[in-house]
């Protein structure tokens, strides 16, 4: 899975809704049929109308204030002026503090109400991580609860093949230890499979075999933060044995921003998982495929029905997530203003170090000025280049910079690769522009961590594998469909009213599914394992594939060729299909009617 490498870290805890006048924008109340008549006396004084109501409308008059435009709009059928408050998004952010020294709850914890709800110890939920290996440099882990499997061609489990499997592992289960993160399941066992080669990729048969090994470590989730493009049925054997014996399987639905469905997280037998921001907003990278329909009834149109199973079931946290990496291999910034640490990103190739000094607004910086010589350059963005900005700080004299943004939010943003700047430069948000040019004395700070961001709903997985993890022990008696259905039932709605293709049922909220739970109890029924095998023969007509199955348990089942079906047909164990002059390879699996419960794909070729 695509990520996307940040700098650390710090934004204050909460959500926030201001009243401030956006822009010199008002709201005035009139009476109906005397609107036209007050719009067009507010377009003379120079004002643009926007938003329109039956007794009311916006507009905005360019450096006008409240008491001016009460004076310009002086007319018997306005009732009242006021200020057009802004409303901004109710987000989540993560503690503020530095992870090397303090310990951070990433937002993605406040936001899926992992802080609310205890991890059980000795409940016996395991989760097992397939990836690139977990690095033992990191301390954030209570490492006797983490068992793993060697691989003769990956390494060993516990030695890292880039830091994506550890930043995953963090996100699952990082201790409670008072430094760096907090997982969504804090020091909950894990058993890590290391499947990735060098190059990053490995195939499914590895994935399969890895299934088999988490299985044998009696782990109760599998969290994949991996996929491809093609189906293969041997994996999905494999996760379909390992979810019908009562697991739970968890995997990304992919980084390409389309609707293209990706697997193994497009089996049924898996959980796909989307990414949303700190917002409650969807990734845009976080691909979305449609659902798979099965239709059944008279001609096989009238009822069809929504396999949520094969689509995005439920989103986390993913976009700027912060968690676990090898030793040294993420860039931490940090921010002190007059001895408080604020939000900051580091510049993209920006040097590292270490400056502490009086600040110096240099506005916009876009030339040198004497007056940042030995400073802390404090300088807007805008007009220029980042790179250009610093260039001018550290020409001018300046030990740091610190670029503050036009727009509300951190400033992520890079000097180039071409830079040829030796002075550490941070990013900063714009509703901390008031502390930081009223501040004296900074202190920024670009070094190596132990943790860092990455975006993608391969961070969002292993938060809903933690969070699930939470849920289980709590709820012992419970199967992971039990789990997975808890999950999705009390999923806060973030999008498009009800199931949509983006979030699926929407954002895991795991006190809500803790809840539910106890309201509701566990059903843990097993899925109905249907096994389907194919032949070939020639006959009189032509080409005939034989199909025969068992295990289904309705009284009729549907039958798909090539994904579109075919025919409602009696639940009798055979079926034959009849091709005229095949050639190439074709697909066929059978479904109990009325239900998602479906046989694995078995496939004939002719040539």
């Amino acid at each position: 899975m695509k990520t996307i490498n940040k700098t650390l870290l710090a934004l204050g805890i909460g959500m926030a809704m201001t009243a401030n006048a956006a822009d010199d924008r008002y709201v005035i109340q009139v009476d109906a049929e005397h609107k036209g008549v007050v719009k067009a006396l507010a377009k003379k004084m120079g004002g643009e109308i926007h938003a329109e109501g039956k007794h009311f409308f916006s507009a905005t008059f360019s450096g006008k204030d409240l008491a001016a435009i009460k004076g310009l709009l002086n007319n018997p059928h306005i009732q009242l002026i006021e200020e057009d408050a802004k409303r901004q998004l109710m987000g989540y952010s993560d503690d503020v503090g530095d992870p090397r020294y303090s310990q951070i709850s990433p937002y993605a914890v406040y936001q899926s109400q992992a802080n609310q709800l205890t991890l059980q110890a000795n409940s016996g939920v395991k989760v097992c991580v397939i990836d690139s290996g977990l690095d033992r440099s990191n301390a954030d882990f209570l490492w006797q609860n983490i068992t793993g499997d060697n691989d003769i061609g990956t390494g060993q489990w516990d030695q890292h093949g880039g830091p994506h499997g550890t930043h995953v592992a963090g996100t699952i289960g990082a201790a409670d230890n008072g430094i760096g993160v907090i997982g969504m399941a804090p020091g909950v066992d894990m058993h890590i499979i290391k499947v990735f080669n060098a190059n990053g990729w490995g195939y499914s048969s590895d994935l399969a075999v890895a299934a088999e090994k988490c299985a044998a470590a009696d782990a109760n989730i599998i969290n994949m933060s991996l996929g491809g493009g093609r189906p293969n049925s041997t994996e999905e054997n494999a996760f379909k044995a390992f979810t019908n014996n009562g697991g739970l399987v968890i995997a990304a639905a992919g980084n390409d921003g389309n609707n293209v469905r990706t697997f193994p997280a497009g089996y049924e037998s898996v959980m796909m998982v989307g990414a949303n921001d700190a917002n409650d907003q969807i990734a845009p990278f976080s691909q979305y495929p449609a659902c798979s329909i099965i239709y059944s009834g008279k001609n096989n149109k009238n009822n069809q029905q929504i396999l949520d199973t094969t689509c995005v079931e439920v989103t986390a946290g993913g976009v700027d997530t912060l968690s676990t990496y090898p030793a040294d291999m993420a860039v931490a910034s940090v921010l002190n203003a007059d001895g408080q640490v604020l939000g900051s990103s580091g510049m993209g190739y920006a040097a590292q170090g270490n400056v502490t000094g009086n600040g110096y607004y240099m506005g916009l910086g876009k030339a040198t000025d004497s007056g940042a010589d030995g400073k802390v350059c404090l300088i807007d963005r805008g007009e220029i280049s980042f790179n250009d900005k610093v260039m001018n700080c550290e020409a001018s004299g300046g030990i740091g910079a610190i670029i503050i943004n036009n727009v509300a939010g951190m400033v992520y943003g890079t000097l180039g690769a071409d830079t040829t700047t030796r002075i550490p430069a941070v990013g900063a948000t714009l509703e901390d522009r008031s502390a930081i040019l009223a501040a004296s004395a900074f202190g920024v700070e670009i070094s190596t961590s132990d943790y860092g961001f990455m975006s993608g709903t391969s961070m969002a997985t292993p938060a809903v594998s933690g969070l699930a993890a939470v849920l289980w022990s709590n709820h012992p008696e419970c199967s992971g469909s039990d789990i997975r259905d808890a999950l999705k039932k009390t999923a806060f709605d973030a999008g498009a009213n009800g199931r949509d293709d983006y979030f699926g049922h929407g954002i895991v909220k795991v006190a809500d599914a803790h809840q539910y739970l106890l309201n509701n109890g566990c059903k843990a029924t097993p899925v109905v394992d249907i096994q389907l095998t194919t032949q070939t023969y020639a006959g009189k007509r032509g080409e005939q594939v034989e199909l025969n199955w068992s295990g289904a348990t309705t009284r009729k089942v549907n039958v798909f060729r090539n994904g579109v079906m075919m025919t409602a047909t009696a639940n009798d164990g055979g079926f034959v299909d009849t091709l005229n002059n095949p050639y190439g390879i074709y697909t066929y699996h059978i479904c109990e009617d009325g239900t998602g419960n479906c046989s694995d794909i078995s496939s004939v070729t002719f040539n």
